[in-house]
């Protein structure tokens, strides 16, 4: 079985230092390509909520997207490492509770960053006397080009890979054994960067309540990612939880229900006028 060699990135994009100071060294200070995608993830966020929201001339004004998201920041970071402890490392972080402020370590949960940015936003939109579902959509639709480069940043780094596999353009990734596997996380990133952006950018137009967005894209992720997690390996730590089933595929379930019993209870409110903005 034969397979491409990963094509080695050093995860540290570049080191400044170390230096001398009062007799002590200091340093090196690296910057990492996976922290660097982070950033890019958040830059480009910035700019499609500050577009959305002069589209839709509110729910805010456009001047306060980068308060947005800052609170949208904090409740994904807060998540996302809260949602690791929780679902996937528990019996770790019980033992060792101190570990969870941990960072450098790793362990960052998706579905954790969304139940994060959903208080976070709610706590927002209280805040600012803001429409929940109407801020919500415009976080759903900046959503997917963070999580395409945060997969690309895992790429990188060589983590989250694949299962064996047969295909042509399987990868020996250096901490995955000597048999090819699935570049997984450049199936994530396509699927959940511009295949749902694209749609998402598509239905923004043709949607006429608040929280469509919203319902579309916990549905679509939801869908993307149970069938991604077919090919990816599972954690090593947990394997599958149930029904052959893995812990991101268990969540991805409850997403989409979630998705979908939104979408349910909005098309039962009947009929509403067009949301105000520029169509």
């Amino acid at each position: 079985m034969t397979g491409h060699s990963y094509p080695f990135i050093d995860p540290v994009m570049f080191r400044v230092g170390p230096w001398e100071a009062l007799g002590y060294q200091v340093g090196p200070l690296e910057i990492r390509w996976y922290g660097f995608m982070y950033l890019v993830g958040f830059a480009c966020a910035y700019f499609v909520i500050r577009s959305e929201l002069r589209r839709r001339e509110g729910p805010i004004p456009a001047e306060a997207a980068d308060d947005l998201l800052f609170y949208l920041i904090l409740g994904l970071l807060i998540g996302a490492r809260l949602g690791y402890a929780v679902f996937y490392n528990l019996e770790n972080y019980i033992s060792a509770p101190w570990e969870i402020f941990f960072v450098w370590h790793g362990g960052m949960s998706f579905h954790g960053g969304l139940a994060g940015m959903v208080v976070s936003g709610y706590v927002f939109a209280l805040k600012h006397h803001a429409p929940f579902l109407q801020l919500a959509d415009i976080g759903a639709l900046a959503s997917p080009i963070g999580l395409m480069f945060g997969r690309i940043g895992n790429f990188i780094n060589g983590e989250l890979f694949g299962r064996v596999t047969t295909l042509p353009w399987g990868i020996v990734f250096p901490t995955g054994g000597d048999l090819p596997r699935h570049p997984s996380q450049l199936y994530e990133a396509l699927l959940e960067g511009p295949v749902l952006f694209g749609i998402l950018w598509w239905l923004r137009r043709k949607t006429r309540h608040d929280g469509q967005v919203l319902g579309a894209f916990l549905v679509l992720y939801g869908v993307f990612r149970f069938c991604v997690e077919f090919v990816r390996e599972p954690d090593v730590q947990l394997g599958f939880v149930a029904f052959g089933l893995t812990m991101g595929q268990i969540l991805c379930i409850l997403m989409v229900a979630a998705g979908l019993a939104l979408l349910a209870f909005i098309a039962a409110q009947g009929p509403r006028a067009s949301r105000s903005g520029k169509d």
